[in-house]
């Protein structure tokens, strides 16, 4: 992503910086391994490419051209990848630098790729195309050689059809100079690579789809579309050896067995003491309608079917050697799912899978939200992990990860990081995110609260439906305290605390609403049963809001809780509700409306022409909201006194706090601020709809809805010279209002007060803070976290009183600036005189997503995020532009809804339903990135290979080597046709870095290269020297070993002929 810098401030970087990508990669299509780096890559339909080492070890890049990853293929422990697109390219990936870069392009013209091999130790890979050729590519200059194999001479000429797309190419293990050519037709073509003719053609009926070598190089085995596996004698081509279907029904007749589904992929690996492993994909029966993907492991006379969540896109069977012509030693399967990465055991007894070490899991359930935490209190990651450790699943290979390559960067950066996600299925996930880490640290689970459906069967699903009652749709976390209030699609705010302990709590429900309120059965209900409620968050408080004439509550948009004042504040597009979490009390419930002061110029017009109604004669008149409260007396905790109110209609609810309060869980219930007052029926003073009054319907479009809320320590009027605490709400208009808190001893009524609108800004009002005189952040009270489970005296021992309130104001004197941003424009307000000092239009055509009040480099800044792509910086309390970066321009309504800043110049978003982007855009983060992130190649010795044995070796039974180089060097085989493929020089390679110096920079860059070069030719001369005299001693041993068997052979066993040859000598 390109940007722009526009200030010269410290510490702002000059570009926004993708530092990390985790989770799992998005739509996954192709999957290699490297057996000696132990390093696994993924490629996708988008064209990114995904590597994995050992845990914390991750690497994500992208092909510009955004195409297919068909194959992949590592040059194994060189350090390098290839990879073939859709798009009929091939490009070379340089590994050993921490930010992978292309080194090399080949883009077909003429012909379109189907498969790719590339032999162990060989610099020439094989290409096959859709017109059933092959073609040969040198990988270390990325050029075509004149050597083509052609679909016409590989078949037998008598045949009439053309064979189809190559769909298999490889070697033979012992004959490097024998290649198995597979055709989808279901033809198969052992080709002579030196008399550039066909030795061998296996033919049958069905089409092929893999083939897999035995490791002496005597046997192929191939599967096929009906279901069957054809093993095939090398030697015999006439007819297969043996013929299986895995999962077919045997007919007693001696009939062929039913055709079933095609088997997608086949490995044939052996053991050395053992019978040889046979895992396969696919091949079920066709009457297994609905069964669930399968993967299939036949060892000796048993055979195991692996059934998998998501269907199987690859497989590979991970094997101690990486010689195909030695015993192969199969250890582990690794298995690419479209949603998922499963790694099997196969040396253990049913199987078991590796304990996955990646965050793979981010889309376990669809996430719905998402908010950044950077520079959190340090405790507060231990004390996650040891409650998060107690909810591992049990029943994993108790072996290591096999996938450990690579090794962790060395950042110096180690502040603690943490990302929460919530979940469409109600559940919601706390990650360590420190160091460009991810790890899931605890999970909570908010659906327990409720009561299950019945009668509907439970499947894992990705996708975000409309039966998710429990989707996640904001929170509002504390960090100090470790209080945690969550709000659900279905209209539900659920309260927790953080403890260490185990409790039981009983439900206690608390519904106050009149005959027209109700909950419906398809909403969510709070169980009635006890709760057991394990260490980590539990609940304390459940609000409902309930539905009004057959009408559902409008979503909730805005949430937020302090510790300090035991609150917690909601709102949606009806109005807002105050609640006492302490108290369990509903302490202010009212429409937007009435946050407006009877003299305010921008109080909204009445909703209905229409007069209220007066209430009958049973129910009191209310002067203000401030009273609107109903007690409930200690006499019974089930029942409530309710009264309803002509202003609000709203019905409320209190609970007095016991001794044990804290072992009760008490459901809420209410509705907030529901439809105007004139539409109750005279008669039960029940809500009806209109529905001949345009008017409603017109304002159920304009409702002013609210937007953000933030608690803070303030001056609420302007004449006050004396902090106390309020409530800023802000709303969808641009307004900004004043709520007055006041905090009572315990026991006592808590009153608010609304005091109008402050200031009134272009677009919805995203984000507010508050700054003191000197420009430092006030962040909101709180109170340090305290175990509500632990004994009284351990309570008062951590528990704090709220921050002592900053100094009061002189009479004419300014000492706060009030910080607002919307989504055109940014004001900061002098407090307590509410004069506007400065004032910024963040942006005229488009609009901002995202604005977060952040720390960084010292300073405090407005970072916002448009729906151009713009990320832009503003400095405070001045509003002066620091910093303005095209980065990415709205594609997708997720990057939209998850996208959020956190202090220190970090952000992140989801770029896919399965991925969490990271960004930085300080430049601190950015100068320490190299060090930071993680090495992918590490120097490591390539095995031995299998020794052959004297005999083999002497008499020619072992491997057959090849020089390959004679075969399809230029000199042999010529030059390939130019417009066969183009050769583009990739942005990390020599030419791309020659091209690129320029000046005096290019003069030290060129003499950087030359020495590169030269050293790196050194390297190899240096490699061929050794290479040449370990050829020398080995030649030596031969030879004198060949001497002492002539010399000691017995006489007898030797012809009269070659025995006076022997004397003679």
């Amino acid at each position: 992503p390109a940007g722009s810098r526009t200030g010269q401030v410290p510490g702002y970087g000059a570009g926004a910086l993708p530092t990390v990508r985790h989770g799992f990669p998005y739509q996954p299509s192709s999957m290699a391994f490297d057996p000696v780096q132990k390093i696994l890559a993924i490629g996708t339909q988008t064209g990114a490419l995904r590597l994995f080492g050992r845990a914390g070890v991750e690497c994500y890049c992208q092909h510009e051209s955004g195409a297919a990853v068909i194959q992949l293929q590592f040059l194994i422990n060189e350090g390098a990848l290839v990879s073939a697109l859709a798009d009929d390219s091939i490009h070379l990936w340089n590994l050993r630098q921490k930010i992978p870069a292309i080194l090399h392009s080949l883009k077909f013209n003429k012909e379109r790729i189907t498969y790719c091999h590339l032999p162990f130790q060989s610099k020439w890979l094989y290409i096959g195309t859709e017109r059933g050729n092959i073609h040969i590519v040198n990988v270390e200059s990325f050029t075509l050689s004149g050597y083509v194999i052609m679909w016409n001479k590989a078949i037998e000429l008598s045949t009439k059809t053309h064979p189809g797309p190559v769909v298999h190419i490889s070697d033979n293990p012992m004959d490097e100079g024998k290649l198995l050519i597979g055709f989808e037709c279901g033809v198969v073509v052992l080709w002579d690579l030196k008399s550039k003719k066909a030795d061998y053609r296996y033919n049958y009926d069905e089409a092929i789809h893999s083939v897999a070598w035995h490791h002496e190089g005597k046997q192929f085995v191939c599967s096929h579309s009906d279901g069957t596996l054809t093993t095939w004698n090398v030697r015999a081509p006439a007819k297969a050896a043996q013929i299986i279907t895995p999962h077919g029904k045997q007919p007693k007749d001696g009939k062929k067995p039913e055709p079933c589904k095609p088997i997608l992929k086949v490995e044939y690996k052996t053991t050395r003491a053992g019978d040889p492993f046979m895992v396969l994909s696919g091949g079920l029966s066709y009457d297994t309608v609905g069964r669930r993907a399968c993967l299939t492991v036949m060892h000796g006379k048993s055979t195991a079917v692996l059934e998998m969540d998501y269907p199987i896109v690859d497989f590979l069977t991970l094997c101690e050697t990486p010689y195909p012509n030695d015993f192969q030693e199969p250890y582990a399967v690794v298995v690419l799912l479209e949603k998922d990465l499963v790694v099997i055991d196969l040396g253990q007894i049913g199987y078991p899978i590796f304990e996955n070490p990646y965050p793979l899991t981010i889309h376990e359930s669809p996430v719905t939200c998402v908010e950044y935490f950077a520079d959190c209190p340090a405790e507060l990651i231990p004390a996650l992990y040891s409650v998060g450790s107690r909810q591992k699943r049990q029943g994993y290979s108790k072996k290591e990860w096999p996938v450990s390559g690579g090794n962790w960067g060395q950042g110096t950066q180690s502040y603690p990081e943490i990302i929460i996600t919530g979940h469409a299925d109600g559940s919601i996930k706390f990650w360590d995110a420190s160091a460009l880490m991810l790890q899931v640290l605890y999970k909570l689970k908010t659906a327990k609260v409720f009561e299950r459906a019945r009668g509907k069967e439970e499947k894992p699903s990705t996708d975000i439906v409309d039966e998710d009652p429990f989707a996640i749709q904001t929170l509002s976390w504390c960090p100090e305290s470790r209080m945690l209030c969550v709000a659900g699609v279905s209209a539900h705010v659920i309260i927790y605390r953080f403890s260490k302990q185990e409790v039981t709590t009983e439900v206690v429900q608390v519904c106050s609403h009149g005959p027209c309120c109700f909950l419906p059965p398809c909403v969510c209900r709070v169980r009635s049963s006890p709760l057991k409620q394990s260490p980590g968050y539990q609940v304390e408080l459940v609000v409902q809001l309930v539905w009004v004439s057959g009408e559902p509550p409008q979503p909730i948009t805005s949430l937020a809780i302090n510790s300090s004042y035991g609150l917690v504040v909601f709102g949606n597009s009806s109005g807002l509700a105050v609640v006492d979490y302490l108290q369990k009390t509903l302490l202010l419930n009212m429409g937007t409306s009435e946050l407006y002061s009877p003299s305010d110029p921008y109080q909204g017009q009445p909703r209905s022409p229409r007069k209220a109604r007066q209430p009958s004669g049973d129910i009191p008149p209310v002067a203000s909201c401030m009273s609107r409260l109903s007690n409930m007396y200690s006499e019974s905790v089930k029942k409530l006194r309710s009264s309803h109110f002509s202003k609000s209609c709203c019905a409320l609810a209190a609970v007095p706090l016991a001794s044990d309060t804290n072992h009760f869980l008490i459901l809420l219930s209410f509705f907030l601020f529901p439809p105007d007052p004139a539409c109750l029926d005279a008669k039960d003073n029940s809500f009806t709809r209109s529905r001949s009054s345009s008017v409603t319907s017109i304002d159920r479009e304009s409702r002013e809805a609210i937007s953000s809320f933030h608690f803070c320590e303030s001056f609420p009027r302007k004449t006050d010279g004396q902090v106390g605490p309020c409530l800023l709400v802000g709303t969808t208009q641009g307004s900004v209002m004043t709520v007055a808190l006041s905090l009572p001893p315990a026991g006592d009524q808590r009153l608010q007060q609304s005091l109008g609108t402050m200031v009134r800004l272009k677009g919805g009002v995203l984000t507010m803070a508050l700054l003191d005189f000197t420009g430092a952040l006030l962040p909101p009270p709180y109170e340090s976290w305290y175990d509500p489970n632990a004994s009284d005296e351990e309570k008062e021992k951590v528990r704090r009183r709220r921050p002592a309130s900053p100094p009061a104001s002189q009479e004419g004197q300014d000492t706060q600036f009030a910080v607002v941003c919307s989504e055109k424009q940014a004001k900061v307000l002098a407090l307590p005189s509410q004069t506007r000092l400065y004032k910024h239009n963040i942006t005229e055509t488009s609009f901002v997503l995202r604005a977060d009040v952040v720390q960084m480099a010292g300073t405090n800044c407005i970072a916002c995020f448009c729906a151009n792509g713009h990320i832009m910086t503003l400095s405070l309390p001045s509003l002066r532009p620091l910093l303005d970066l095209n980065y990415l321009p709205l594609t997708d309504m997720r990057i939209a809804r998850t996208f959020c800043f956190s202090n220190l110049g970090q952000a992140l978003y989801l770029t896919s339903p399965t991925e969490i982007q990271r960004i930085t855009y300080s430049q601190e983060t950015c100068d320490n990135l190299q060090e930071m992130l993680s090495e992918l190649f590490t120097p490591v010795e390539t095995p031995e290979a299998p020794n052959r044995g004297f005999f083999k070796g002497l008499f020619g039974g072992g491997a057959q080597s090849l020089d390959r180089e004679d075969l399809f060097g230029e000199t042999a085989a010529g030059k390939a046709s130019r417009t066969l493929a183009q050769h583009i020089p990739g942005p990390g390679s020599m030419e791309g870095m020659k091209g690129a110096a320029s000046g005096v920079v290019g003069d030290l860059a060129r003499a950087r290269i030359a020495l590169d070069e030269r050293g790196q030719k050194l390297g190899e001369l240096e490699e061929r020297t050794a290479a040449m005299m370990a050829s020398a001693e080995s030649f030596s041993k031969h030879a004198h070993d060949f001497f002492v068997f002539l010399f000691f052979c017995p006489l007898w066993c030797l012809p009269n002929g070659e025995l006076e040859t022997r004397r003679k000598v």
